[in-house]
C-alpha cells in the first residue's frame, strides 16, 4: 500500500514473518480462503489477503499505560494460506496445516466463509467452542451454514458449545429447537446487551471449558439431541468419523469462531448475512479481547467477510483486521 505514510516512530501492524522452526511463536496467522460451499454468492476467498493489507492501516500498540507494542511483546508469525481449502480434500489440508502449528499458543485463521471453522477446530483438537454469530450454523449438509452441526456429529460435546449473538429473524424455529435439544448454551443478541460483555464472557468461558453443567435455563441434552449428532439425510453427505484425538472429550482447548455477520450491517456491509441491529463494532471487539484473555482459547477464526462486496472504505475488512489485533491484545493481557 504505497499510499500509506512512513514514520519510523509509528510502526504498522502486519507483515509478520513466516514461522521460525527454531522458535515457538505466540500467535500465527493462517489464511483459509474457503468459499465454494457458501449458501450465498461470495468472494470470501479474497478476504485473507485483504485483511493482511488492512492490518497495515493500524498500529500494533496498546495505549496502556504503559503503552505496549504487540509486535515487541509477542512472537507473531504468518504461515500464509491453505491452498484450496474447500471440500473434503481441502478440509484435510486445513486440519493438517493447523496441526502443523501446534507449537503456537494461538492460531488465528483468516477466512473465508464459515465452513473454515470445521477444519480449523478439528485441526487444533479442542474440546470447547465459542461462536460470535447471528446464526446457529446447524444446517444439514456441508456448507458455511453447517460447521457446528458437523463438529457435533464428529464428537464435539454440545454442552461445551456457547453461541453468542444469535439473533431474532435470522434463524428458523427448527434450528433453534435443534440447538436447545442438543444442550448448546445460547446467549442471544438481546441477552448480550442486557447482561453486559464481562458477564457474557465469564459464562462462555466457564461452559466452553466444561466446568460443570449449564445453568438451569440452559437445557441438558435430551434424547432428541440425536437429531443434531446424527442428522437425517444421505450418509454420503456426512463428514467421515474422526480418528481418536481429533475432537476428544478430554481436549481442554477452546476455539473461538468470529463470524463478523454478528455485527450491525452499518459496520459489516461486506458480510452477506449481516442485518440491521447486530452488535456494534465496539461490542464485538470487546467480546473478542475479553475471550482471548483466557489462555484456554488456543485458536480462533474470523469469517464470513466478502472483501469483494465491501464498501469503498473497506470498513468490514478493517473491522476483521481489528479483530486480529484484539485477539493479540487479549493474548498480551493474559495473566
Amino acid at each position: 500500500m504505497s499510499t500509506l505514510s512512513s514514520d519510523p516512530l509509528w510502526p504498522r501492524a502486519g507483515d509478520w514473518p513466516a514461522p521460525d522452526e527454531k522458535t515457538a511463536p505466540d500467535a500465527v496467522l493462517l489464511g483459509v480462503p474457503a468459499w465454494r460451499t457458501s449458501l450465498s454468492p461470495t468472494g470470501a476467498g479474497e478476504t485473507p489477503a485483504a485483511v493482511r493489507e488492512a492490518l497495515r492501516r493500524f498500529s500494533p500498540t496498546l495505549l496502556g499505560p504503559p503503552p505496549l507494542d504487540l509486535t515487541a511483546a509477542l512472537n507473531i508469525a504468518d504461515a500464509g494460506d491453505v491452498d484450496d481449502p474447500d471440500g473434503r480434500d481441502g478440509e484435510a489440508r486445513v486440519r493438517a496445516a493447523v496441526a502443523a502449528l501446534s507449537a503456537a499458543r494461538l492460531v488465528i485463521a483468516l477466512g473465508g466463509d464459515n465452513s473454515a471453522t470445521y477444519g480449523v477446530t478439528q485441526g487444533r483438537g479442542v474440546g470447547g467452542l465459542i461462536t460470535l454469530d447471528a446464526h446457529f450454523d446447524l444446517r444439514d449438509g456441508e456448507s458455511n451454514g453447517s460447521p457446528v452441526r458437523r463438529l457435533i456429529a464428529d464428537g464435539l460435546d454440545p454442552r461445551r458449545i456457547v453461541q453468542i449473538g444469535i439473533a431474532d429473524f435470522a434463524n428458523s424455529a427448527a434450528y433453534a429447537q435443534r440447538a436447545f435439544d442438543a444442550g448448546i448454551t445460547v446467549i442471544t443478541l438481546d441477552e448480550v446487551r442486557r447482561r453486559g460483555i464481562d458477564e457474557v464472557v465469564a459464562e462462555a468461558l466457564r461452559v466452553a471449558r466444561g466446568a460443570g453443567a449449564s445453568p438451569p435455563n440452559r437445557p441438558a441434552p435430551s434424547a432428541e439431541s440425536d437429531a443434531v449428532a446424527s442428522p437425517a439425510g444421505d450418509p454420503a453427505t456426512r463428514a467421515p468419523a474422526l480418528t481418536p484425538g481429533d475432537v476428544g472429550a478430554a481436549a481442554s482447548g477452546i476455539h473461538l469462531d468470529i463470524d463478523v455477520d454478528v455485527c450491525d450491517r452499518s459496520v459489516a456491509p461486506g458480510c452477506p448475512a449481516s442485518v440491521p441491529g447486530g452488535l456494534a463494532a465496539w461490542e464485538v471487539r470487546a467480546l473478542v479481547r475479553g475471550l482471548a484473555r483466557d489462555p484456554g482459547v488456543t485458536s480462533a477464526d474470523i469469517v464470513e467477510v466478502d472483501a469483494t462486496a465491501d464498501t469503498p472504505d473497506a470498513r468490514t475488512v478493517r473491522l476483521a483486521a481489528l479483530c486480529v489485533l484484539e485477539l493479540l491484545a487479549g493474548m498480551a493481557e493474559r495473566r
